[in-house]
Formats: C-alpha cells, structure tokens, sequence
C-alpha cells in the first residue's frame, strides 16, 4: 500500500487527485494540503511515502515546502513528486535540486499519475526523463550563464565508469538503457549509481541529472 499525500491549493484539483488515488487498489491518501506550510505539517504528522506536491502556491510554495520535509524527514523520507502547469517551470528545477524525485505535468491522464506515484515509490527517482531533460537542460544552462559552477568536492573521485554512467543519466536513460549501452548489468549500473551518489552527497537521481549540467559534464543539446 502506497501511502500519499496530495498537495495542491486548488480545491477541484486535489478534491479529483484524491478520489482517484483512493479509488485505485494499492494507494491510500493519508492527507491533504492546501498550501506549503500546511504540507510540511501533514507530512510530518503522517509519513506518507509519496507526497503529490504543487509549485505555485500561496505563502510557502512548493519547492520551500520540498526543501523543509525533506530535511525534517525521519528515514525513510517521502518521495516527492511535484506537479506543476508548464514543463518548463523554474520551480520545478529547484524542486529537482531540493531532492524531489521527478515531476509530472498537471494535464497528464490518470493512468499517467498512477503510474508516475507507483514508480516514484517504488524508488525511481525520475517520471518522463526525457521531459524532466529538456527542463533541466534549459534551466542549468541559465545557471552556468549567469555564474560559472564550480564542481562538487567529490566529483574529481569518480571513476571513469561512473563518470559513463552519470553522463548517461543526465541524457534521460533508464538502468537497463544503460546497461545495454555499457554492456554492463542493471545491478551494476545501480553500484555505480549509488557510489556516484555517495561521493557527490545527492539524495535522488534527480540531483544526480542537475549536478552534471551544472558542471558541464554534460551540455545542453551535446
């Protein structure tokens, strides 16, 4: 059972995510959240696995609220999967870089949304990558623009074969994509995803896709 918090100031919206999510076997809503402040409160009080979270929001928006439950999270802390109107939402991009673990868009249909929380609690750190790619390509690159990044501390200690496997990953491959591309296992993609992890301090694969376009490990349309 999946539990689920719905985040969303839109009455309408949350009133239908929360019909549907408690009318699909294997979900379960625990709470509701009208705005960030009240997310951080209910996340608390309720630990749910996945929390649905809105960007645009009165007083705390989503990416403070994401920044705020993930920090205060007992383990294991909720997967955040954020929603948002437009694909190419700056919100969204801190979102990613706060440790949500993907983002969905608001139009998506209802086999979409169950299937992007069911992969999000499942562990995946990404939904539609190759959507989430484009934002955060258009994103870092105003970044590295408007200053020059400087690498993390642990990026010089990678290996070559993480380095292989972080470039892939910002290109929006899945592990069995890179597997096949490496000529490698899944679980041995998943080693060096989660040494690479380590090594930099990340906490989802998002943060891992960011942090090589911050660093021009990989660029923007490359």
């Amino acid at each position: 059972m999946t539990r689920v918090l719905v985040v969303d100031d839109q009455f309408l919206i949350r009133a239908g995510l929360v019909g549907l999510l408690n009318a699909v076997p294997g979900f379960e809503v625990v709470g509701e959240a009208g705005d960030g402040e009240e997310a951080v409160q209910v996340a608390a009080k309720m630990r749910p696995d996945v929390i649905l979270m809105d960007i645009r929001m009165p007083g705390m928006n989503g990416i403070e609220a994401t920044e705020r439950i993930l920090a205060d999270a007992a383990d294991p802390a909720p997967r955040v999967l954020v929603l948002t109107t437009f694909d190419l939402d700056e919100y969204v991009y801190g979102a990613l870089r706060a440790g949500a673990s993907g983002f969905l868009l608001k139009d998506s249909g209802p086999e979409r949304l169950l299937a992007a929380v069911t992969a999000v609690g499942g562990g995946d750190a990404l939904f539609a990558p190759s959507v989430t790619r484009r934002l955060v390509e258009a994103f870092a690159h105003q970044a590295r623009s408007a200053s020059a990044a400087q690498p993390p501390p642990g990026l010089g200690t990678l290996t070559s074969r993480e380095v292989e496997v972080l470039k892939l990953i910002a290109r929006g491959l899945s592990n069995p994509e890179i597997a096949d591309r490496l000529s490698i296992s899944e679980a041995t993609v998943k080693t060096h995803l989660n040494r690479t992890m380590t090594k930099l301090d990340l906490n989802s694969r998002a943060q891992a896709v960011v942090i090589a376009y911050e660093t021009g490990l990989v660029t923007p349309g490359g």
